[in-house]
C-alpha cells in the first residue's frame, strides 16, 4: 500500500529543495552527516509520485550493501516495491545490459563474469605461456591485476601510468604491455569479462553505437547517482552518455571526502561538473545530523585549508560538548596506554564498546594499540584489513625470528621453505628432514647440513636465498637489525613483487622491530606474540557482541561512534611521507576530515613524540594539526584519565617546544 509522503514535514529547507528542484543536471553537495541518502530516497519517491515510470528511472551506487540498502529504504518510504526500477551497483547494472547488446561487441550473450581468482589464474597462466613467470623477481598476478585495473579504470596508458605510479616496474614495461595484450586476447576468446571489462565495454558500446546510446538514453528519463564523489573516469563517461537525452542527472556526493584515488577515483568528475554539464544546478545540504559544534568547528577548519573544491560550512542542532582533545603522548606505547585508559573510562561511564571507534591511516599504526588491548584482555574488531598477527608479512617475519629462538621449529621452516621459488612441499619435507637430523642447537648448524648443491637447480637456488635470509638475521645484534637484515638479504625485493603496497608492509615489519626492541628477550617477544595470536583465535571462535572497533579511516567512511580516536597523527605518518614529498596533501587532508567527522560527541586525537619507522628520532605534530586555531582545541580535562594527567598539545610553539607524557 502506497503512503503519501509529506515531503516538507520529512525533510529540512536543504533537501526539500534538492528533492523538488531536481530536474535537469544536478549536483547535490553533501556535506558528512547530512542526510544524503535520505535526499536520494526521497528524491526517487518525489518521481515516482509524479508519474514516472520505475523503468525510466536508474538508480546507481557502488556496493551492493549500500544498493540493497537503498532499495530497501526506498521501498519501505513508498511502501511498495518499485517493480521494473533500475537500480544496482554500476556493474551490475552493467552485466544486465551487456547481457543484451554483447553480440555488438563481438562476444555471446552467454559470457562468463570472471570473479578475481579466475582472473587471475587466467593472467597467470597467460604470463607461463610468455615465459614472464619463470623470472623470480616477476611480480605476483595480483599486482598486475592492479596495475591493470588502475589502469582501464583511469583510462590512462598502460606505459605512462607504470612510469608514473609504478616506477619499480619501468624495466619490465614492455613485458607488461605484452601480457595485457595476451590476457585482453584469452579473455575475447574465452567470451569472458572480468570484473573492470563490464564498465570498459558498456562504455564502449555507447560510444561506438549511436543507435543503442540513443535507446538507452531514451529509456533512462532521470539518473540518480550516489557518492558521487567516488566514480572513476569510465563511470563518470557512462552517466554523461546515458543523459544525453533527457539531461536530467542528479547526482549526491561531497567532494570532501574523495579519498580513493588510489582505486581510479576522480575528485574532477565532482569538482568539474559545471563544465561537463553547463546548465547544472548545484544545492548544498550543510545541516549536519551527527556532530557536536565543537567537533564540527574543527572539521570546517580542517578543510578549509584546501584550495580545490565546493567550499561547505557545516553546522548542526546537536547540543554542545566537549571540544576535542589533542595529545602528544612520549611513544606509540604511551599512546596505547593512554587510548586505552580512555576507552575504559568511557565505557565505565557508560558508553557501550561498540560505539567507540580507533582510527588509523596505514595498518601498521595500529601495532601497539592491539598489544595493549591484547594484555588487557579487551575484544575488538578489526576493519579494512587483517590484524597485525593475522598478515601474511607478518607471520613470514616471526618466522624467521622463531628458528633464531627454536632451529628445529618444523611450523617456520615450512613456512619459508614454501615460499621460495622452485621448493614444493615434497622438497621442503626433504630439506627439514635433514636439517634437524642431528637436533641441531643452533640455526647456524641447522643451515649447514643442507648445501644448496645437494638439491636441484631450482630448489638449490630457493634455498640458496632462504640461507642468505637466515644468515643475515643469525649476524644481528638486535632483532630490529635481524629484520633489516632479512629485508636487505631478499625479503624487501620479495614483497615489492608480491603487493603492490609493499611499502606499507615494509613499514609493519620496521615497526615490529621497535616493539620487539622493548622486550627483555627475543624469547619473551615472541611469547608476547604467540599469546596475542591466541587472543585473536579466541575471539573468533567466541562471537562477543560488543566490541571496541579499530578500523583504518578508508573503511570507517559512512560509519559513525559517539567517541572517535585518530592516532599517530604525526607528521610523515599521517599525512604520509609520498603525500609530502609529492606535495599533494589535498586527498589526505579530506582523509582527516573524514576521520574527524565520524565522531558523534567525543573526539580524541594523538600522536607519539619518537617511535617512527623504528628510531627514536623525535616526531612533529601533523601539518594538519599545526595548522588549525589551538582554540578549536581543549585546554584542560578533568573528566577523562585517571592515570593521566593530559596536557594538550594544539599548536607549536615558535621555539618548537614539545610537552609530553613521560613514557611508562
Amino acid at each position: 500500500m502506497a503512503f503519501k509522503i509529506d515531503y516538507q514535514a520529512e525533510l529540512n529547507k536543504e533537501q526539500y529543495r534538492a528533492v523538488k528542484e531536481g530536474d535537469g543536471p544536478c549536483l547535490i553537495l553533501a556535506g558528512a552527516g547530512s542526510g544524503k541518502t535520505r535526499t536520494i530516497i526521497y528524491r526517487l519517491a518525489y518521481l515516482l509520485e509524479q508519474g514516472v515510470k520505475p523503468e525510466n528511472i536508474l538508480l546507481v551506487t557502488f556496493t551492493n550493501k549500500a544498493a540493497k540498502q537503498m532499495l530497501q529504504r526506498s521501498a519501505d518510504l513508498l511502501g511498495y516495491e518499485p517493480a521494473g526500477l533500475w537500480g544496482g551497483t554500476f556493474h551490475h547494472i552493467a552485466s544486465k545490459i551487456l547481457r543484451s547488446y554483447a553480440s555488438l561487441l563481438g562476444f555471446s550473450p552467454n559470457f562468463t563474469i570472471l570473479d578475481e581468482d579466475d582472473a587471475l589464474s587466467l593472467l597467470k597462466n597467460c604470463g607461463k605461456q610468455l615465459g614472464f613467470s619463470d623470472n623470480k623477481n616477476w611480480p605476483a598476478s595480483r599486482v598486475v591485476k592492479g596495475i591493470f585495473s588502475y589502469a582501464k579504470n583511469s583510462q590512462q596508458d598502460l606505459a605512462e601510468l607504470i612510469h608514473e605510479k609504478y616506477q619499480q616496474f619501468s624495466k619490465i614495461v614492455f613485458e607488461l604491455e605484452k601480457l595485457f595484450q595476451a590476457y585482453e586476447m584469452k579473455k575475447q576468446e574465452s567470451n569472458a569479462f572480468d570484473f573492470d571489462d563490464l564498465l570498459v565495454q558498456w562504455l564502449r558500446l555507447l560510444v561506438t553505437n549511436k543507435q543503442i546510446k540513443e535507446r538507452l538514453s531514451s529509456q533512462f528519463h532521470y539518473i540518480l547517482v550516489d557518492e558521487y564523489q567516488d566514480t572513476n573516469f569510465l563511470q563518470a563517461k557512462i552517466i554523461q552518455e546515458l543523459s544525453s537525452v533527457h539531461h536530467n542527472v542528479f547526482v549526491v556526493g561531497d567532494d570532501a571526502q574523495s579519498i580513493y584515488s588510489f582505486r581510479a577515483a576522480d575528485i574532477n568528475n565532482i569538482l568539474h561538473f559545471k563544465e561537463v554539464f553547463p546548465n547544472a544546478k548545484i544545492f548544498k545540504l550543510e545541516t549536519n545530523y551527527r556532530s557536536t559544534p565543537e567537533i564540527l568547528d574543527l572539521a570546517n577548519a580542517i578543510i578549509k585549508n584546501n584550495a580545490d573544491q565546493h567550499p561547505k560550512d557545516l553546522k548542526t542542532s546537536v547540543m554542545s560538548g566537549a571540544k576535542p582533545l589533542a595529545m602528544a603522548l612520549a611513544s606509540p606505547i604511551t599512546e596505547a596506554a593512554f587510548i586505552v585508559n580512555q576507552l575504559q573510562d568511557l565505557y565505565y561511564a557508560g558508553t557501550p564498546w561498540h560505539k567507540m571507534a580507533v582510527l588509523f591511516r596505514a595498518t601498521h599504526h595500529s601495532q601497539s594499540l592491539e598489544f595493549e588491548l591484547a594484555k588487557r584482555g579487551i575484544n575488538y574488531e578489526y576493519r579494512g584489513g587483517l590484524r597485525f598477527f593475522e598478515r601474511a608479512h607478518i607471520k613470514d617475519i616471526l618466522a624467521f625470528l622463531r628458528l633464531l629462538a627454536n632451529p628445529v621449529d618444523e611450523a617456520s621452516w615450512y613456512r619459508l621453505l614454501g615460499s621460495q621459488t622452485g621448493i614444493g612441499p615434497a622438497t621442503a619435507g626433504k630439506i627439514f628432514t635433514r636439517l634437524r637430523a642431528d637436533n641441531p642447537k643452533t640455526l647456524s648448524v641447522a643451515l649447514k647440513m643442507v648445501p644448496p648443491e645437494s638439491l636441484g637447480n631450482k630448489a638449490g637456488a630457493g634455498w640458496y636465498d632462504l640461507i642468505l635470509m637466515l644468515t643475515a638475521a643469525i649476524n644481528a645484534s638486535t632483532t630490529a637489525e635481524a629484520i633489516k637484515g632479512i629485508l636487505q638479504a631478499g625479503y624487501r625485493d620479495f614483497l615489492k613483487a608480491e603487493h603492490l603496497d609493499w611499502e606499507d608492509r615494509l613499514a609493519d615489519l620496521e615497526q615490529v622491530g621497535k616493539i620487539a626492541s622493548s622486550f627483555a628477550s627475543l624469547d619473551d617477544f615472541l611469547a608476547t606474540a604467540s599469546l596475542e595470536e591466541s587472543f585473536a583465535t579466541g575471539q573468533k571462535a567466541e562471537f562477543v557482541a560488543d566490541r571496541l572497533i579499530l578500523s583504518t579511516i578508508h573503511q570507517a567512511k559512512g560509519l559513525e561512534w559517539e567517541a572517535v580516536f585518530v592516532i599517530n597523527l604525526a607528521d610523515k605518518s599521517f599525512p604520509n611521507q609520498r603525500s609530502l614529498m609529492n606535495g599533494e596533501l589535498s586527498e589526505e587532508r579530506r582523509l582527516f576530515y573524514v576521520a574527524v567527522t565520524r565522531a558523534e560527541k567525543h573526539l580524541f586525537l594523538t600522536y607519539p613524540v619518537t617511535g617512527r619507522f623504528g628510531d627514536d628520532s623525535a616526531n612533529l605534530p601533523s601539518i594538519f594539526l599545526r595548522e588549525v586555531s589551538e582554540d578549536l582545541f581543549r585546554n584542560e580535562d578533568d573528566d577523562f584519565s585517571q592515570n593521566f594527567t593530559p596536557r594538550p598539545f594544539g599548536k607549536l610553539p615558535n621555539d618548537g617546544e614539545i610537552h609530553y607524557l613521560p613514557d611508562i
